[in-house]
């Protein structure tokens, strides 16, 4: 296993640079530059665009631009921002990523918690009034775009209800302790529950349909008619077998969820990295642009590579020899 764990980390290098290579170019394949429109400030003389895009590198040879660019990545350096006042781009992710995590994270417990239980239960039971509703409400989750969810959510639950704030990350300043950690989950609950509802509804069905094929099979029948317990049967047998594929789903779901996050947060005005994405993109601040696209291919490939190791724990029948 710790040979097979090597090798996918030695492949996973080559595909980290072909990364780079593919948000280098995106950016450089960009209209406009990170001055573009500034020039026609009739205050301002275009020769000082010109001299500072002198200074910044940006008339170089675009594989100079890239090399420069790849060895202050790998020393942990994404330069800095034109438009933040020069700030390193590592401080503005830095201030918020944290925010983005907690949204990521609570949002994938919240579709793990609620579609697996869901999907079991609709299988043990096809066809009741249960695995119906489940299936509606499946449809409905997959069919409604998670940002106009966002926006029926912030005015039942918040603006008509009142339940829940219908925008930042905390209350005010001067929170601690475990007053603050309730506070951002009570900021949390809302956008959670958005961005998690298509991955919510999608595993519902896969649990279901892949719990319903396994208990079919052979070896399940023989087992039951050993004797085993329905609960032997299903937490032994049965979801070792159904949950591989739901690994393979999760695997993508980190990527997706970091990304679906720029439209939540955006909904929610949550001070993620979704936001500074958008602000990032409306004002052409490519380093912050790379950077962000850059952590998002990160976690995409990261969270395959662990749905790899993560197949020998459910099914033994995996080798990496």
């Amino acid at each position: 296993m710790y040979k097979y764990i090597f090798r996918r980390i030695l492949v996973f290098i080559p595909m980290l640079l072909t990364l780079t290579i593919i948000v280098f170019a995106l950016m450089k394949t960009a209209p406009g530059d990170p001055f573009a429109g500034r020039v026609l400030d009739p205050n301002v003389d275009p020769k000082v665009f010109e001299q500072m895009k002198e200074e910044l590198g940006l008339n170089d040879p675009i594989h100079i631009q890239y090399f420069r660019w790849l060895g202050d990545v790998v020393q942990g350096d994404f330069g800095n921002s034109i438009i933040y006042k020069g700030r390193a781009v590592t401080d503005l992710i830095g201030d918020r990523i944290q925010n983005t995590l907690s949204l990521g994270l609570f949002s994938l417990f919240i579709t793990v918690v609620i579609s697996i239980p869901i999907g079991i239960y609709s299988a043990r039971r096809p066809y009741s009034l249960l695995d119906y509703s489940t299936t509606a409400v499946g449809f409905f989750g997959l069919s409604i775009p998670n940002f106009f969810f966002g926006l029926i959510a912030i005015y039942i639950f918040s603006l008509t209800l009142g339940w829940f704030p219908s925008q930042g990350s905390v209350s005010g300043p001067g929170g601690s302790g475990i007053s603050l950690f309730f506070d951002r989950l009570h900021h949390l609950i809302l956008p959670g529950f958005t961005l998690g509802l298509a991955g919510t509804a999608s595993y519902m069905r896969y649990m279901r349909s892949e719990v319903l094929d396994v208990l079919a099979s052979d070896y399940i029948r023989t087992a039951k008619a050993k004797g085993m317990s329905d609960n032997n049967v299903l937490y032994k047998h049965t979801l070792r077998n159904a949950l591989i594929p739901i690994i393979t789903l999760l695997g993508f779901e980190v990527g997706y969820l970091l990304s679906g996050a720029i439209v939540v947060e955006s909904v929610f005005n949550y001070p993620g990295l979704g936001t500074l994405f958008l602000q990032s993109i409306g004002n052409r601040d490519y380093s912050v642009i790379m950077a962000i696209n850059l952590m998002l291919g990160f976690f995409i490939l990261l969270g395959n590579l662990l749905a790899d190791i993560f197949y020998s724990i459910v099914d033994p029948r995996i080798r990496y020899d």
